[in-house]
């Protein structure tokens, strides 16, 4: 799949009325490794409806508990799909095909494989987007429901549980909003942040910076901060007089509400220019 192909399908993706989230995942993965065609993304959505088929026939209304245990027993027990703390220095573990491969992966690439696999095979599923840790919830988000962490190999949480986890882990408390189920599209662009923040503690990856930022720019909805590390990274790539360009651009668009910043961003534009000299 070419660069430009691929760039175009998850644009197109990420503009339908229902983003298909393993797409989206996958056209990421295909981002990270060129090498991957039609035939490995296809794949990889069939070992997704295989392990769908492998889920006992339970029904959309059966208990929350019953799903999560399901789910837990078939991910977490027989095919091991779970995380550890080294996963988090490796970047297979933000790609969708790897961690189908690997059974290992982030929190959140770990959920998306128990969203897809659950989602298929009728489960009432969605994803929560706690801060810094990504659970999954079995049943009604505002009624009877069960948190799953698949980090864990699938343990069941209460809301109450996941809160002290995550306040654990960082120090605050967990707003109720966080519980609330996150969409398609919120998935992606947190699963390209990672990316980035995987590659911006080490730089000699910024090329994979550069391409987390240019796809999470192609989503519908995407925070105007991006514009600028774009332009600042174009810049440090050499590529000045763009980048320049799309500091001015930038600096245009927030100087209404920050005209301080802008200041300071269209200084960075006549430095980026300077350099051309």
């Amino acid at each position: 799949m070419t660069e430009t192909s691929g760039r175009r399908r998850f644009a197109e993706a990420a503009r339908d009325e229902r983003p298909d989230l393993a797409l989206l995942c996958l056209l990421i993965a295909a981002e990270a490794d060129p090498g991957l065609g039609e035939r490995e993304l296809d794949a990889a959505q069939m070992e997704l409806d295989r392990l769908a088929g492998m889920l006992p026939a339970l029904g959309r209304h059966a208990e929350p508990e019953r799903w999560a245990a399901a789910l837990a027993e078939l991910l977490g027990e027989r095919c091991g799909f779970h995380g550890t703390p080294a996963d988090y220095r490796r970047l297979e573990s933000s790609l969708l095909t790897s961690v189908l491969e690997r059974r290992r992966g982030l929190p959140i690439l770990l959920s998306v494989v128990w969203l897809e696999v659950a989602r298929r095979a009728g489960a009432p599923v969605y994803g929560v987007a706690l801060p810094g840790h990504f659970v999954v919830g079995f049943g009604a988000p505002e009624g009877r429901h069960v948190l799953a962490d698949p980090f864990e190999g699938g343990r069941t949480l209460s809301e109450e549980e996941a809160g002290l986890l995550v306040a654990g882990a960082t120090g605050t408390p967990v707003p109720p909003a966080a519980f609330s189920p996150a969409e398609p599209l919120e998935i992606v662009l947190r699963v390209l942040n990672n990316i980035r923040a995987w590659a911006a503690a080490r730089p000699e990856r910024g090329g994979v910076r550069l391409w987390a930022v240019e796809l999470s720019l192609l989503l519908p909805s995407h925070p105007a901060r991006l514009r600028h590390e774009h332009a600042e990274l174009l810049v440090e790539r050499g590529e000045f007089a763009r980048g320049a360009r799309e500091l001015e651009e930038y600096a245009e668009v927030i100087a209404p509400v920050e005209p301080e910043t802008a200041e300071a961003v269209r200084r960075q534009a006549l430095a980026a220019r300077a350099l051309l000299n």
